[in-house]
């Protein structure tokens, strides 16, 4: 039995990358055409919710929202969420309608052909360089005033060590959030790690729930608050988690 499950993770994550590429080599030249300059960047978005449900769906997930409040077409916000999976990335794209562009680890810039696409659109981090993280805040504030979202996993990357139910945050979403005067949109994913963690062999198809929390203004904040509406925000996030877990142990 243990063999049979070995066979089908393997199989399960190589088609993972297949059906990552299926939609990108339909959709490449219309893709191509989005990428030339910045304002096209909205017409991508779309593509790239598209290409999110395909892979959700290919990938035997089915995600169901649960929504506290809804944003408003036309405005920016500052969207949060804990981070366990690569498919944080296709679950956020399918349950966010507003144009948002992703802040990102630039490991991910080397998957082939994901890769080509992540790096022209998303802004990416080095966490080991000082001078990449001031670059992301000036390309980040440059992404608001043309008016789309930005979107940060607070964590700064998946834990190591999967039994951390929620990692530290790092300041930098809360200090671009209060900066811009713009709300905080949490949001959080309870399933993902189960349904697709990076260890690789583990994993099932099934659902992904999703929980939109109600938002948190940054009206009237200022910098020197900034710790405080990190810890407010992660809090709300990790009391949901367990609300999560307290629910599944019935």
């Amino acid at each position: 039995m243990k063999g049979l499950k070995i066979i089908f993770w393997v199989i399960w994550r190589i088609w993972f990358y297949i059906v990552m590429a299926i939609p990108i080599l339909i959709m490449l030249p219309f893709l191509l055409a989005s990428i030339i300059t910045e304002s096209g960047y909205p017409y991508f978005f779309k593509m790239a919710r598209i290409w999110a449900k395909f892979i959700l769906y290919g990938m035997g997930f089915y995600y169901k929202i649960d929504r506290d409040q809804e944003l408003e077409p036309g405005k920016s916000y500052m969207i949060v969420a804990n981070h366990t999976s690569m498919t944080d990335i296709m679950l956020m794209l399918a349950v966010v309608k507003n144009p948002f562009v992703f802040v990102g680890k630039k490991e991910l810039s080397k998957i082939p052909l994901f890769g080509f696409f992540y790096k022209r659109t998303c802004i990416l981090v080095d966490r080991n360089s000082s001078k990449s993280k001031n670059e992301v805040f000036k390309r980040a504030q440059n992404r608001l005033n043309q008016g789309l979202s930005i979107c940060i996993f607070p964590e700064g990357g998946v834990p190591d060590d999967e039994t951390v139910e929620l990692d530290e945050f790092k300041d930098g979403a809360f200090r671009l959030a209060i900066d811009h005067q713009i709300p905080i949109v949490p949001i959080v994913f309870p399933d993902n790690k189960d349904r697709f963690s990076y260890t690789f062999l583990s994993g099932s198809p099934g659902i992904m729930r999703v929980k939109v929390l109600p938002f948190i203004e940054t009206k009237g904040l200022a910098s020197e608050n900034r710790k405080e509406l990190r810890d407010q925000t992660r809090q709300l996030i990790y009391k949901q988690l367990l609300i999560f877990k307290k629910e599944d142990l019935k």
